[in-house]
């Protein structure tokens, strides 16, 4: 499922099978510096963007949100991000998968909309929090499967299982206070080189 369709079905679903209401949310979130991280595609080859990030190909939902997972979970889930580093992959790879497809198939349906919605009103460093909580919450069983040599596997092919946003908004708001300045800066400024 492209990006792009992802998004929109998602908010399909979102607005009860409505399409003139799902383009009209689009068409009014497409103003906001949130959209261009939730809808990967509306910045592809974008006339907005430094021609040194269009030239490169590297899209800023990797250079800005994936970074700065890595920046924090280093600091804040250190046994994770050694076990990505032990394991061969980043945990940017696998940001990246869950975060491209907006959490299709590995949240349930309720918590995917929580995430957009926190997004789109909290502040788009939500998105990168919310990949850290998701990674903490996982942290025993990446540890595991990096023992079995399964990680990729396992964060690739498999749900996130009990994951609640209402049970992590408080860690992702101890975040959001240690980090916003930092990284709300970082993503607000994708247009600049």
């Amino acid at each position: 499922m492209s990006a792009m369709t992802g998004l929109y079905l998602q908010c399909f679903l979102m607005m009860y099978g409505d399409p003139d209401m799902s383009w009209e949310f689009l068409f009014k979130c497409s103003s906001l510096v949130s959209s261009g991280y939730l809808w990967v595609r509306r910045l592809h080859a974008s006339v907005h963007l430094p021609v040194s990030l269009t030239v490169s190909g590297i899209p800023p939902l990797y250079s800005c949100t994936c970074h700065n997972v890595e920046l924090i979970l280093m600091a804040e889930v250190p046994l994770v991000y050694s076990a990505f580093r032990m394991s061969g992959y980043t945990p940017s790879q696998i940001c990246q998968h869950w975060l491209r497809q907006c959490f299709w198939n590995y949240l349930d349906w309720e918590e995917i909309c929580l995430y957009i919605c926190t997004c789109l009103t909290m502040g788009i460093d939500y998105q990168v929090y919310f990949c850290i909580a998701i990674l903490r919450h996982l942290q025993q069983d990446i540890l595991r499967k990096t023992q079995q040599q399964q990680l990729l596997i396992f964060l690739k092919e498999n749900p996130i299982h009990n994951f609640k946003v209402c049970e992590q908004l408080a860690f992702m708001q101890e975040l959001e206070a240690r980090y916003r300045p930092t990284i709300l800066s970082d993503l607000q400024n994708i247009t600049k080189p």
